[in-house]
């Protein structure tokens, strides 16, 4: 039996005091004196034993340092620390002062609530800590986890793993760079780039956060994402519970769906896996649709994402958008309360008061309709008092009302308006694009307007025509507007008003600088020459062509 060394301070319960010697326990069946690579060594062989304060050490033989309070032991080394922890291995080494161990070799190390391996460990008796760097793989009764290098607290029961960390849960698959794992709660906390993925192919992303593997709730932050093999939804901050299915991004919130190209941005996103649908609000979100070289943006206060409802794949994609609408579309821009986007017909139905711009017309009813094709505007119907304005060259506005009109585009330029119902027409006829001649107004059950460079190029009454020609002496006030008429340009919506902060304007390309030419000797100024006179220009006339000859003016 080894000496005990000189007396010290109480250590704290359950520490034995620093340096106390390695206690040699009785059953060893040899003990030999010698050296070993010079220093002095006790060789015990046959059911060896050790002990110090309540840690106990187990071998088939063992080389002990007679000089200092060390130790190798051979062959089925076993380390148990109060009952709880216990180290197995083939190989290992101890030192008495440090209280510090290394067994290597088939390393296993077991507490009542998981298990770990590997082919080397480092413990500290007196942190409780355990540490690995080449490769280990713990089983607990939930999880396997495996990463390159790890430490394990024995006393908090955690883990910190790092390098190539891949978490197997009943239902999820976890990969990350740093984690750590509670034994006790089960919850993973994660430091750097992570990746939850479940049966279901969603996938689940954050560089920080936490996760219950028994309950699947998910609390992420920084650049935290859902991803499904239909939407992409991102924030900065996220919650997900994957037994409901529902999650909250906040903070430069963006959903993405896939199969359209359609993303939506703004400060606050709702998500319902099992229900198909995605809302986000909060500083005026902005969905985005790009289609070919056309891009569609519209602005909120709320917008609603409809998709199909898992496992179901018929129901129709709609997006929802209320209240205070504005789009902005190329040469299109509009406003109107609340609108309906049927993304799998691609219709947009507009309601409450709309109104839409294309170039200088203007067009407003009760209730729009946008249809689609081929990604471009084909058809906008307006429904129940129908009205189109359209600015000339001196800035008259030029009118056209009814019950309903359907306009006609043709690479998303106005082609032709047919007026269905209660017709009724305002132009201004012009000589030249400078000098009014009259004002042409016309009444009639139905009209056909048609459009070159989204100007009016002629007219046609198709049924039962009154028209009258009133020239400029004659106008009066009340006869410049038919009765509903607003022009509200001060309305129209600009790119920036409609992108707001959630996304950037696109870059314009720079023009080329142009090269600036040197020359040594200084230009003679020259004497301008006289003009030679031109020939005055007689304007032509330019009002619309009326397909139907109207009665004589009155």
């Amino acid at each position: 039996m080894l000496a005990v060394a000189q007396k010290r301070p109480t250590p704290p319960a359950g520490t034995p005091p620093k340096g106390q010697r390695i206690e040699l326990l009785p059953g060893t069946q040899e003990l030999v004196g010698g050296t070993f690579n010079g220093v002095a060594i006790r060789k015990l062989i046959g059911n060896v034993s050790f002990r110090q304060g309540t840690t106990l050490l187990y071998c088939d033989s063992a080389y002990q340092y007679t000089e200092r309070n060390a130790l190798e032991a051979f062959s089925n080394v076993r380390i148990i620390q109060n009952d709880t922890v216990v180290i197995t291995g083939d190989r290992g080494t101890y030192d008495g002062d440090t209280r510090k161990a290394r067994i290597t070799g088939n390393v296993t190390m077991r507490d009542p609530r998981m298990t770990l391996t590997t082919s080397l460990l480092d413990y500290d008796l007196n942190t409780n800590l355990a540490y690995y760097n080449t490769g280990g793989h713990l089983v607990d009764p939930e999880n396997t986890l495996d990463s390159q290098f790890g430490y394990y607290n024995t006393t908090s029961k955690i883990f910190s793993f790092r390098r190539n960390v891949h978490v197997v849960t009943k239902s999820n698959e976890i990969n990350s760079d740093t984690l750590q794992y509670n034994t006790i709660s089960k919850v993973t906390y994660f430091f750097g780039p992570t990746r939850i993925k479940d049966k279901l192919q969603r996938t689940l992303y954050a560089e920080n956060g936490n996760y219950n593997t028994i309950t699947k709730l998910a609390n992420f932050q920084r650049n935290a994402k859902i991803e499904t093999p239909e939407y992409l939804l991102g924030g900065d901050k996220l919650t997900y519970d994957q037994n409901s299915e529902y999650g909250v991004a906040t903070g430069h919130v963006s959903m993405t769906s896939k199969k359209d190209n359609l993303v939506i941005r703004g400060d606050v996103g709702h998500y319902w896996r099992n229900l198909g649908r995605t809302k986000v609000y909060g500083t005026r979100p902005v969905m985005r649709n790009i289609s070919g070289k056309d891009t569609l943006y519209m602005a909120a206060d709320t917008l609603l994402s409809i998709e199909a409802k898992p496992p179901q794949t018929n129901t129709r994609s709609v997006l929802y958008a209320f209240h205070k609408v504005a789009i902005f579309r190329g040469t299109m821009q509009g406003r109107c309360d609340s609108l309906t986007y049927d993304r799998q017909d691609s219709i947009i139905y507009l309601n409450r008061d709309p109104v839409l711009w294309s170039e200088k017309n203007q067009l407003t009813a009760d209730s729009m309709e946008i249809r689609q094709r081929r990604s471009k505007i084909d058809q906008i119907r307006l429904y129940a008092n129908a009205f189109v304005v359209g600015q000339d060259t001196l800035l008259n506005f030029n009118q056209v009302k009814g019950r309903n009109m359907v306009a006609y585009f043709a690479e998303n330029k106005l082609k032709k308006v047919d007026v269905l119902g209660n017709a009724e027409s305002l132009y201004y006829a012009l000589e030249g694009d400078t000098v009014v001649s009259g004002v042409n107004k016309a009444l009639s059950a139905n009209m056909a307007l048609r459009f070159a460079e989204s100007k009016l190029n002629s007219i046609s009454f198709l049924t039962n025509p009154d028209a009258s020609f009133i020239p400029p002496p004659e106008l009066k006030p009340e006869d410049a507007k038919l009765k509903g008429f607003a022009w509200r340009a001060t309305e129209r919506p600009t790119r920036r008003q409609v992108l707001g902060k959630h996304f950037a304007l696109p870059v314009k390309a720079k023009p080329k600088a142009r090269s600036k030419l040197k020359t040594r000797s200084k230009a003679k100024p020259t004497t301008p020459k006289k003009a030679a006179p031109s020939k005055p220009i007689v304007p032509k006339p330019t009002t619309p062509k009326v397909a139907t000859r109207p009665p004589a003016a009155r």
